[in-house]
């Protein structure tokens, strides 16, 4: 919705140049993600899904409260529907996401002796975490008051796996897009993605003097 979505790329865009830029980044990752192997595929949305949801996918409302307290709900309805079964939690923000580099460190081969998958992102933050066995109390004391969007909130989410014994793999880094800039450096890595061509639409953008 404009004006909810993506607030940080406007100015220079407008609210509906973001908001359409955050549905092709959306659209981009669940297409992404439904090309890797999983038992069950859960959209956590705050809001009504759209046209842009591929089929095979489920959709639960986020709960209230703030993003750690929502992103640990989504590992515990994870729990609740698939016991002792891996979970990997996946941001919108990443559109040029490679479906290869996720699915083979996750792939079954390469799960034992891992209990985590954290995927750093490059202002500081993280665009994946994956625990192989959540559960709603690990999910809480994970991430239960870690401040999040700002240049820390990585290591301290990973100061907490390490405090709760987690062998964790990390993924490969990946820029979120929070900037027109980062919209521009994740279209030129993905440049056949809706999220590339939804940017060269709305081109010329302009630019903001710093």
């Amino acid at each position: 919705m404009p004006g909810r979505v993506k607030t940080r790329l406007t100015p220079p865009c407008t609210p509906a140049q973001a908001a359409a830029l955050a549905e092709a980044a959306l659209t981009d990752t669940l297409h992404a993600l439904s090309a890797m192997p999983a038992g069950r595929r859960l959209l956590v949305l705050d809001g009504e899904p759209g046209g842009w949801l591929p089929p095979g996918w489920e959709v639960v409302p986020q709960c209230a409260g703030g993003l750690d307290r929502r992103l640990a709900a989504a590992f515990a309805h994870a729990a609740r529907l698939a016991p002792d079964a891996p979970a990997l939690l996946v941001g919108m923000d990443t559109p040029q996401l490679d479906p290869a580099a996720l699915a083979e460190p996750l792939s079954a081969a390469r799960r034992p002796g891992l209990d985590a998958w954290y995927g750093p992102a490059a202002d500081g933050g993280f665009w994946a975490l994956g625990l192989a066995r959540p559960t709603e109390r690990l999910a809480a004391r994970l991430l239960h008051g870690v401040p999040m969007s700002t240049p820390g909130t990585g290591a301290a989410l990973l100061h907490r796996l390490a405090q709760a014994g987690l062998t964790v793999h990390r993924l490969p880094g990946l820029t979120d897009v929070d900037t027109v800039e980062d919209a521009r450096l994740v279209a030129d890595q993905a440049p056949h993605s809706r999220f590339a061509a939804r940017l060269r639409a709305l081109d010329p953008v302009p630019e903001v003097a710093g």
